[in-house]
């Protein structure tokens, strides 16, 4: 008779490979889900739970593995790796912990990093969906025990967590432009609290079928004597607004990152075109180019004429298919300086001709299901129900050049 399995939560296993414990971690899925999205270090095992191993696994082999030391298993629900888990349990091995929820509950799990601001009043939490590399934020006034949050992901509670246990209430939502990779869930949130939901003006050159409060160039939204500036910056997309706080920190969206520059292929092509549907969102492969000019004009004009001191907090940061990070880990602050990126991101020192036809032609693999997804965060579409979004979400972010 076999023993009941022991089951640990994504945060718990997450917790345990930053301690480095020593376990084998087995992805059950098939290998084209593990090639494109797994846990890094993990051994991929075909399993289903009628048809057995798959691949080139035997027992003999899965024998062997288990023997090495502790197991833990995933798969994409929970439910293939807990078949395995009761079968290795009936073969004898009794060291096997099932992760609950699988690599779904995985994309949802976040990571919360305060900054040391250097000002008793002004709070600034980054907020990481870890196997996504998503970054959003929570800036807040401690006297005024207020916030708003920047480019919140769909699992929008996680930020309202944030701002409660910091004391504050949030007054304003805000996305730096129309995402390409998650569904955004500035809307939903600020629809919820009944609170301002704001883009950059241009957003409507992405035919947004919803209300929104348009930020101008220079506008300002405030949290207390926090002033939060709107700085128009078209590169990535043509709607792409980056926010300057107390003139010292800049949330970059996807202009910007600590390792790389935004791709301008997702949304480039004709704008004017792309109006009258965003359902026509082409990938604007033949001109990228156009939206590289504009992204080098943003970086050179906009963003490295601010003090080298600014810091730059990006709005993703790069994950490779094992789950490892462009830079730093999990729970550590992604960020930098503008003065830093100056000397170590060699993209920045480019003229401009090198530049564009570097950002047009070394375009990445395109994140999966963009273009519905952008049809969902433009407002011509609706997410069916949380197995579609999740779906349409799972694996890292693939926005950076």
């Amino acid at each position: 008779m076999s023993k009941l399995l022991r089951q640990i939560t994504v945060s718990q296993l997450a917790a345990d490979l930053d301690a480095g414990a020593s376990f084998t971690v087995v992805d059950t899925r098939p290998p084209t889900s593990f090639d494109a999205w797994h846990i890094g270090g993990a051994v991929n095992v075909p399993y289903h739970p009628v048809d057995g191993l798959g691949g080139d696994w035997d027992w003999e082999r899965v024998d062997a593995l288990a023997s090495e030391g502790p197991l833990v298993v995933i798969c994409g629900k929970g439910l293939s790796s807990t078949s395995f888990g009761f079968e290795l349990s009936t073969r004898g091995y009794d060291d096997v912990t099932v992760v609950k929820g699988g690599m779904e509950d995985w994309s949802k799990l976040y990571e919360v990093v305060e900054l040391d601001t250097d000002d008793d009043d002004l709070y600034v939490a980054q907020v990481q969906r870890r196997a996504k590399g998503c970054l959003g934020y929570v800036v807040g006034s401690r006297s005024a025990r207020e916030a708003v949050v920047v480019d919140a992901t769909r699992q929008h509670h996680e930020f309202e967590l944030v701002a409660a246990d910091a004391g504050m209430t949030i007054t304003g939502v805000l996305d730096t432009h129309v995402h390409a990779d998650h569904v955004s869930g500035g809307r939903a949130l600020a629809e919820r609290l009944g609170v301002p939901y704001y883009l950059g003006e241009h957003a409507t050159d992405r035919d947004v079928q919803y209300e929104f409060s348009p930020l101008a160039d220079g506008e300002t939204v405030t949290v207390g004597d926090s002033a939060i500036e709107a700085r128009y910056t078209p590169g990535h997309t043509s709607d792409m607004t980056n926010y300057l706080v107390d003139g010292q920190y800049l949330l970059t969206g996807d202009t910007l990152f600590v390792e790389s520059v935004g791709r301008t292929e997702l949304q480039f092509g004709d704008v004017d075109e792309q109006s009258s549907s965003a359902r026509r969102t082409q990938s604007g492969d033949d001109d990228a180019a156009t939206g590289a000019e504009l992204l080098y004009d943003t970086l050179h004009e906009k963003i490295l004429s601010l003090p080298p001191e600014t810091q730059v907090l990006p709005g993703h940061v790069s994950v490779a298919a094992d789950g490892t990070y462009g830079v730093g880990s999990p729970g550590e602050l992604v960020s930098t300086t503008l003065g830093n990126l100056r000397e170590t991101l060699d993209l920045l020192e480019l003229d401009e001709e090198t530049f564009v036809h570097r950002i047009a032609n070394d375009t990445p693999e395109k994140p999966p299901n963009y273009e519905r997804v952008i049809a969902i965060n433009t407002g011509h579409e609706s997410v069916g129900d949380e197995q579609e979004a999740t779906e349409l979400e799972l694996g890292p972010n693939n926005c950076a050049v």
